[in-house]
């Protein structure tokens, strides 16, 4: 069995019964790869078929847990190769499914697919320095998971507020609105992941697995094929990512308001 996750920028490390899975690649903003992704859903396997260990958790390096996935869409030397781009290459349902604890550690700015890591974690502690962001509108993404999983953890009028605005809050109003459901000092961050696996591996593991199944099946369906379907067909997402890495204003913002949207 290797720890090696196919993704340069993803660590495994061995901390006792926990498993770290450590996203790190400060010179991207810790921006996934779609092979990091994949890595991502690896180390949740990895942890489930290790005797050895008895949970995962993840965390970032420097003042970014993730900012989601590479715009550029770049690959870094060493990456394994992945499925073609779809909904089998994400980690979100893997990590909600997942047989073995996962506990996100957040360590700083956390949107777009780093977010939904957090939110799928059995447990999401930050960093009280943490901000969070859900930015896809602002690319022209039709992201589902988001869509399904958001108004299940704090509504469908705080859905619609922070999808259609896109805009910035902090660790203390995403534990308020229960995006995530611990924030502690910046310090304190990692002893309190490690505290929040000791609890859940206090329960019993076939009690605990139906529950979770009990509690996933409030998110309902998600729809990836729409999803997927816009990201092949509309020209938005390929604006909204040429926009974003000519750093300009998508064409599709009016002229009164582009400004705005220049500086996000």
């Amino acid at each position: 069995m290797t720890d090696d996750l196919g993704a340069a920028g993803l660590r495994f490390e061995r901390d006792g019964a926990i498993g770290w899975c450590v996203i790190d690649r400060p010179e991207a903003r810790n921006a996934l790869t779609p092979a990091m992704y994949f890595g991502i859903k690896r180390a949740v396997k990895l942890v489930n078929r290790d005797p050895d260990l008895a949970a995962l958790i993840i965390s970032g390096v420097g003042d970014v847990f993730a900012p989601g996935g590479d715009l550029g869409g770049r690959s870094q030397q060493g990456d394994a190769p992945v499925p073609d781009i779809g909904h089998d290459m994400l980690p979100f349902l893997t990590i909600r499914d997942s047989r073995a604890p996962v506990v996100a550690a957040v360590n700083g700015i956390c949107q777009a697919g780093g977010l939904l890591i957090a939110m799928m974690a059995d447990i999401a502690v930050a960093s009280d320095r943490a901000t969070f962001r859900v930015p896809e509108l602002l690319r022209g993404i039709v992201d589902a998971t988001y869509a399904t999983v958001l108004p299940a953890h704090v509504g469908i009028a705080m859905a619609r507020d922070l999808l259609l605005s896109a805009r910035r809050f902090d660790a203390q109003e995403a534990v308020r609105l229960g995006v995530i459901t611990r924030v502690v000092p910046h310090e304190q961050l990692r002893d309190a992941a490690v505290q929040a696996v000791r609890e859940i591996v206090q329960t019993g593991p076939l009690a605990r697995a139906h529950v979770k199944r009990m509690l996933n099946d409030r998110y309902g369906l998600i729809d990836y094929q729409t999803m997927f379907g816009s990201l092949e067909e509309s020209p938005e997402p390929r604006e909204g990512m040429r926009a974003f890495m000519e750093k300009r204003a998508p064409a599709w913002i009016p002229k009164e308001f582009a400004d705005d949207n220049g500086r996000r």
